[in-house]
């Protein structure tokens, strides 16, 4: 619980915008370019935070990470919410999406790294799932703060400094990853960790497989014998950063919005809408964390992004009826699918790297997806104004497809990673006749 703080922190910040931007607009006179700028300039601060603090995470530890982009978190957002300028508000949510970025790497190595080989697949997926908490908790904030109490979007943002602080609190209680500190030589107190846990003492005399600083950089390192592997991440989360960021935008902006949406909905309803569909959205998450385990990540991964494809055109076909109560239903589907596919590729991706090169090969993963982010929201504005809804929804669906064709490449080529512990992951072996590194 105290790790899947983190996504739902992501969560509620990326959402809440979606309920706030309208008032944010209004104080500091924004013309729709500018409000697009927010979510541009915060996934440009995932991205390198993603990158940056991963390679922290492999370099100091996973538990000195996760603590410290929590406090860079809370203090940004407080910043963000008092910031007295456009200029600043920019600033202050860019260094805000940055200890965000950050608990991406550290957050997901740590996951994988402490539990066992036959329920990884569904712990880390149920930590994934707290984004849908992250959403439904920024749904009701919005409802209360803004709708019931009138209050204004300063203190909106503020109620997720509430969650780091339970956060920061919680992880005091997380012990440093054992298998990172083998890694790095440190056996004894690898050692301790796993025994004031399991209870059990160990036996001595054991080599583990990992490695410390080498004179190789670490994305040199993964480039070099894991190219495979990481492409296969950076797919996945290019394909599911494109569709699921926008698919939110796409409903707030373009189907939702009371003054530019082609199904227009109340301010005051909005937010009810997007608690609906991030109920969807947890059940999704709940439901494929199960899979991951009993049907294996390969056929997880690919039908779920195949599915997340199909849903987005679902969704186009209920906006052309033009009724609110059918198209939310579509993006309730479409947000259920979605998340299924997404919460699918992390606990898979993640698993597949070294325990010294994995937070960065998570984080170097991250920031070609936040890429994709960036990309999605610029040719889905294009595709919206230039030719209508269905070629915006047709092209989220194209987004999604490159997730189930890698998928599909992987299942073909790839190592299946259920009930596998990481050190044999790391010294898989790609089948005969393929070189070693498109695994």
């Amino acid at each position: 619980m105290a790790l899947g703080i983190g996504w739902m922190l992501d969560a509620f910040e990326v959402q809440i915008i979606g309920s706030v931007i309208p008032g944010i607009q209004a104080e500091f006179g924004l013309d729709s370019t500018q409000a697009v700028v927010i979510n541009i300039v915060w996934f440009g601060g995932i991205a390198l935070g993603a990158i940056g603090f991963g390679y922290l995470a492999d370099r100091f530890g996973r538990r000195r990470l996760f603590v410290a982009t929590l406090i860079l978190y809370s203090v940004a957002a407080v910043a963000t919410a008092a910031a007295p300028s456009y200029e600043l508000f920019i600033l202050f949510r860019f260094i805000t999406a940055l200890g965000v970025g950050g608990e991406y790497s550290a957050v997901t190595s740590a996951i994988a790294e402490f539990m066992p080989a036959r329920r990884r697949g569904l712990s880390n997926g149920l930590v994934m799932t707290f984004w849908a908490l992250g959403g439904i908790l920024a749904s009701l904030v919005s409802i209360v703060v803004i709708t019931t109490l009138g209050l204004g979007w300063r203190y909106t943002l503020l109620f997720g400094v509430v969650s780091a602080g339970y956060g920061l609190l919680a992880r005091r209680l997380i012990p440093e990853s054992p298998r990172w500190l083998a890694s790095r030589g440190r056996l004894e107190e690898a050692d301790a960790v796993v025994e004031s846990i399991t209870g059990i003492t160990s036996e001595r005399g054991y080599d583990f497989p990992g490695r410390g600083d080498t004179s190789r950089s670490r994305l040199a390192e993964l480039w070099a014998d894991h190219r495979g592997r990481l492409f296969f991440g950076m797919a996945l989360d290019f394909s599911e950063a494109a569709g699921y960021y926008g698919l939110f935008t796409a409903m707030s902006i373009f189907v939702f919005s009371s003054a530019t949406g082609a199904v227009p909905v109340s301010d005051a309803a909005l937010p009810v809408y997007f608690l609906i569909a991030n109920i969807g959205a947890l059940l999704g998450g709940i439901l494929v964390s199960f899979g991951l385990d009993r049907l294996g990540r390969k056929p997880t991964v690919t039908f779920s992004y195949l599915a997340a494809a199909l849903s987005m055109l679902v969704v186009a076909a209920a906006a052309s009826t033009g009724s609110p109560a059918v198209v939310l239903v579509a993006f309730t589907i479409a947000a259920f699918f979605a998340t299924c596919a997404w919460v699918s590729a992390y606990p898979t991706f993640s698993e597949l790297f070294p325990t010294h090169l994995r937070a960065t090969g998570i984080g170097a993963s991250v920031a070609v997806g936040r890429i994709g982010a960036v990309i999605g929201q610029v040719l889905l504005a294009t595709a919206a104004t230039a030719f209508n809804l269905t070629s915006m929804f047709a092209l989220l669906g194209a987004f999604w497809l490159i997730g189930a064709v890698a998928g599909g490449v992987w299942w073909r080529y790839g190592v299946e990673a259920r009930g596998q512990n990481l050190e044999e992951l790391a010294a898989a072996v790609a089948k005969p006749g393929v070189p070693k590194r498109a695994v």
